[in-house]
């Protein structure tokens, strides 16, 4: 089959394009002729001053990459595959103290330790008060009078609330975090007049913050998360600094990611009434996965060949960055029956939604999976028969696969 003929200057992660659609149509063809496909960027858009990125777009390449962190680094370059022309390259690197950012040995280190606020004995013991939350949210928004914004009314609410309860934050304090989290990531979006130094101080306050509430831990430790993970350094904890960089990815990874999820999932819900008739039917275990799956919320991560390669019969040269495409390989055909349909009873579904596997696979896959279930469940109970006012308004982003409005109306 010959190479697709791509647009000249097509770029996957173009904010512009991203706004208004997710690429599928030029996902398939990439995937069927050609998986590992040359992406050039002029003028240094993404901030690397490169020429460009590899489009992996094969889920065999993705689940490839991710298993490979010898080969594929997440530090040279960090993980984020667009930045912006005018970012400095000390900012770039700074952000290699984030998690997301690291290598092995360095990320396993850390992530052993972060690793103990998701135990599945710290996800039960949040599930009742999540549960009562996703409740009291859900009737929140019904009391509402007309059509509203499931985005700010809804999505945004119990993914803000989750990481709240896991760390401890003071319920007067989250909407600081909601507010920081939303400048971090969305100074691609001009309709936020946000811009990338308004993010970074944003970034700054978390940080900031965090390391606050880790101080007044090593002083007074209880019995909380925090405490775990701060208390005492030399026994294999976190100090402020790493903790402080902890939270800063919490705020998107944690919050940013699912809340986007709960929203693509309502859209996929109302856009395929069928499937909300048999969710509110038979509220399959399935159904988070799937959705999962079909919102794909981050656009793409990248990750900097350690050495020469090959991926999908190409050369991948030392220090080419190479994009992974989670939308492509959720709608995979190779992995996936009817991948373009959306069906809450898919099983298996080993979609890449969380990650491709290896060191960098979700650490917070269980706290979303019960997220996204409660708020569900909650939803198909109290507000049975939503509908669809106004197609989604997307946000703009390189990365992000965002949703900043959806209007809706109870129904009833």
């Amino acid at each position: 089959m010959p190479c697709p003929a791509l647009p000249d200057g097509f770029d996957f992660t173009d904010p512009d394009l991203l706004q208004h659609r997710v690429p599928l149509p030029e996902f398939a063809e990439l995937r069927l002729a050609e998986p590992v496909r040359w992406i050039p960027q002029s003028g240094n858009v993404a901030g690397f001053e490169d020429e460009g990125y590899w489009a992996v777009t094969r889920h065999a390449d993705v689940r490839y990459v991710s298993t490979h962190p010898e080969i594929f680094s997440s530090t040279l370059n960090t993980a984020i595959i667009r930045f912006n022309e005018h970012i400095a390259r000390d900012s770039i690197d700074a952000q290699r103290l984030i998690l997301l950012n690291m290598d092995p040995p360095e990320h396993t280190r850390v992530r052993q330790i972060v690793q103990r606020g998701f135990t599945p004995r710290s996800i039960r013991a949040l599930e009742q008060r999540l549960r009562e939350r996703a409740t009291a949210i859900v009737a929140g928004a019904r009391a509402l009078d007309g059509p509203f914004d499931f985005v700010t009314s809804v999505a945004c609410e119990l993914p803000l609330q989750a990481i709240a309860e896991l760390i401890g934050i003071p319920q007067d304090d989250r909407t600081k975090i909601f507010d920081w989290s939303n400048k971090m990531i969305a100074y691609d979006d001009p309709e936020y007049a946000v811009t990338e130094e308004v993010g970074a101080r944003s970034a700054a306050e978390i940080i900031a913050y965090a390391m606050g509430m880790a101080a007044e831990r090593k002083q007074c430790p209880a019995r909380d998360i925090v405490s775990t993970l701060v208390a005492a350094e030399d026994e294999g904890n976190l100090n402020s600094d790493e903790f402080g960089f902890f939270v800063l990815m919490l705020a998107v990874a944690g919050n940013e990611t699912t809340r986007n999820a709960i929203t693509h999932g309502m859209h996929a819900f109302l856009t395929h009434p069928e499937q909300w008739e048999l969710y509110k039917r038979e509220r399959p275990a399935t159904a988070a996965e799937e959705i999962v799956r079909w919102a794909a919320p981050v656009a793409a991560f990248q990750r900097t060949a350690t050495q020469d390669t090959e991926l999908g019969g190409k050369t991948v040269r030392k220090g080419d960055r190479v994009g992974l495409f989670y939308a492509s390989a959720n709608h995979d055909p190779e992995v996936f029956d009817r991948p373009d349909d959306f069906d809450v009873t898919r099983d298996p579904n080993p979609h890449l939604g969380f990650g491709g596997g290896g060191p960098h696979f979700c650490l917070g896959k269980s706290l979303a999976v019960l997220e996204i279930d409660l708020i569900f469940n909650a939803l198909a109970d109290a507000m049975p028969h939503m509908r669809l006012v106004e197609d989604p308004r997307r946000l703009r982003s390189a990365w992000i696969n965002g949703v900043k409005e959806l209007r809706v109306s109870a129904g009833e």
